[in-house]
């Protein structure tokens, strides 16, 4: 929700995985990158010409090849995450406002470019804000109770005509392929002419009426009630990228007018897909008017509910999340009873009761109907959080070992309760797993990150890898731009995660005056925010 870069790098970007990019603001694409060649020789001496994205003459100058360097180390910094990702599943919810808006086109070149790669793709776009245009040039009232849709005759046409139009607008757009104005400097192009993106539409989606609740019939709005899996799997395998309208269809044959979100998750439930992102258009604030990077989703669920006073929407799902059993995490940090009353306990777990009812597409509640959404839906940084007093010990229990070792300095019961509140900790079942420290230096714009640790039978599965990217994205929220640390026997460990080496005169002089020069430590710092990277993961939400 967020900033707008350059559609090239936007592209790059994208294949990070952060959940998450909005078109460029700058038109729906800068000019690819073009090739080093050399010209044929005709007996004269030739130089090398080297252009680069957003440098089409090139000119051999230093800017050209800064600038070709540059997009070098964009692609370097994404190809972990091109191969982390290649075969993963992605739910994309394009919503409403983006489908009308500029940047639609170049959202679809960069999930094109995206399942060029390997990724593969069910988008599910947005209607509301089409359907709502063809009604007022009608004559017509939209109507909406909460966050449904009244659908009378008139807003059904509407809806129809309005999925129609998106559906084939989508499969105009990835039809082209790669350009070939890029591609015949490579030669004889007939082989190039198959890259195309197959798309492949159906009715994957069976739904039923809404009905009438609390006195309002809602017409032909319809809930979720079946994800047709096979099919959509089938299209998956063989190279399609999925679209899945909010249109469903009943058992009676009847077309009916689905909530967009609700067809995303339940379709991410039931193909069981590794991502449920949400493009929309905006940006997150949080109290201090500063853009929020990333949350947690028990921290969605807080800023959401702390909005409910200003927001219809945001009061609207406080409402549904409380009446239709939504369970969350309660302030003691403890799992509720998930909203299908059978005694499970989730760390995370939210239920419409709604159509025929999934545990993750695993299988259907007993007794209950309902559409779960949830289960196991855990986040990536599920479980962290701030360290309170009572972690004390578990803290303790992680740090000794390497205390003792002469990894971690020592620090006393008293000293670590001090500096408690800079405390991060992983709990799982009950039991602290990780920690790490992060004490800010706002005057430098940078943090120290201390006392990373892992307990002994947690090692070796990416515990520190995870709170590493959670105290990133802390300091990052903070306006840091950089971290440093002082270690004397983890150097490998966090040069192989972006820490470089450096002299003491980078660390900032508060805490230099506090060095105990005794240790011998080396000192290795990270730019959190370096000056070539233009995308920031605030305008996806993944969920």
């Amino acid at each position: 929700m967020a900033s707008s870069p350059p559609a090239a790098t936007a592209r790059v970007a994208a294949a990070e995985g952060v959940s998450t990019t909005k078109g460029s603001r700058g038109g729906g694409g800068a000019e690819p990158a073009r090739s080093l060649r050399l010209p044929p020789s005709n007996g004269t001496r030739r130089g090398v010409r080297c252009s680069a994205v957003g440098n089409p003459g090139g000119g051999g100058g230093c800017g050209g090849a800064a600038a070709g360097e540059e997009f070098v180390g964009f692609f370097r910094e994404a190809w972990p995450y091109i191969r982390g990702h290649r075969g993963s599943t992605f739910v994309v919810v394009i919503s409403s406002e983006v489908v009308s808006g500029p940047h639609f086109d170049g959202i679809l070149q960069d999930i094109s470019l995206l399942h060029g790669l390997g990724i593969q793709f069910v988008l599910v776009p947005g209607t509301h804000v089409q359907i709502d245009k063809l009604l007022t040039e009608r004559g017509r009232m939209a109507k909406y109770v909460g966050q449904y849709r009244v659908t009378d005759s008139d807003s059904l046409e509407a809806a129809m005509e309005a999925a129609g139009r998106i559906r084939l607008t989508i499969e105009a757009k990835l039809s082209p392929g790669p350009p070939m104005l890029n591609l015949r400097r490579h030669g004889t192009i007939g082989r190039w002419h198959g890259l195309v993106d197959n798309v492949a539409s159906g009715n994957f989606l069976g739904a039923k009426r809404r009905g009438v609740v609390n006195g309002i019939d809602y017409g032909f709005t319809g809930e979720v009630k079946k994800i047709d899996i096979s099919r959509i799997k089938e299209r998956l395998d063989s190279e399609s990228i999925v679209v899945v309208s909010n249109m469903g269809y009943s058992s009676s044959g009847e077309v009916l007018n689905c909530n967009t979100y609700e067809v995303a998750t339940a379709c991410a439930l039931a193909i069981e897909a590794d991502k449920l992102i949400c493009i929309v258009d905006g940006q997150i604030f949080d109290e201090h008017g500063r853009a929020i990077h990333f949350m947690s989703l028990e921290e969605a669920d807080m800023l959401i509910r702390k909005r409910a006073k200003q927001s219809d929407i945001a009061a609207n799902y406080v409402k549904v999340v409380d009446e239709e059993g939504i369970s969350h995490l309660h302030e003691d940090g403890e799992p509720s009873l998930n909203g299908n009353g059978s005694g499970h306990l989730d760390a995370y777990a939210t239920s419409f009761k709604n159509g025929l009812g999934f545990n993750n597409g695993n299988g259907i509640y007993s007794g209950e109907q309902g559409f779960a959404i949830g289960g196991e839906e855990r986040d990536v940084y599920e479980g962290t959080r701030i360290a309170r007093e009572e972690d004390l010990l578990g803290i303790r229990k992680i740090l000794r070992p390497l205390e003792e070792s002469g990894v971690l300095v020592k620090r006393t019961d008293k000293e670590l309760l001090e500096a408690l509140e800079s405390f991060y900790v992983v709990q799982r079942d009950g039991s602290i797993i990780a920690c790490a420290a992060l004490f800010p230096f706002p005057e430098d714009k940078s943090g120290e990150v201390a006392a990373i640790a892992v307990s002994e039978e947690c090692r070796g599965k990416g515990q520190g890898d995870k709170l590493l990217d959670y105290i990133e994205k802390a300091a990052m929220a903070l306006g840091l731009e950089k971290l440093f640390l002082l270690t004397t026997r983890t150097a490998d460990w966090f040069v192989r995660r972006g820490f470089s080496e450096c002299s003491i005169e980078s660390i900032p002089e508060q805490r230099r005056k506090r060095i105990n020069l005794s240790r011998g430590s080396k000192y290795y710092i990270k730019q959190l925010q370096p000056k070539h990277a233009r995308v920031t993961p605030n305008n996806i939400i993944a969920r």
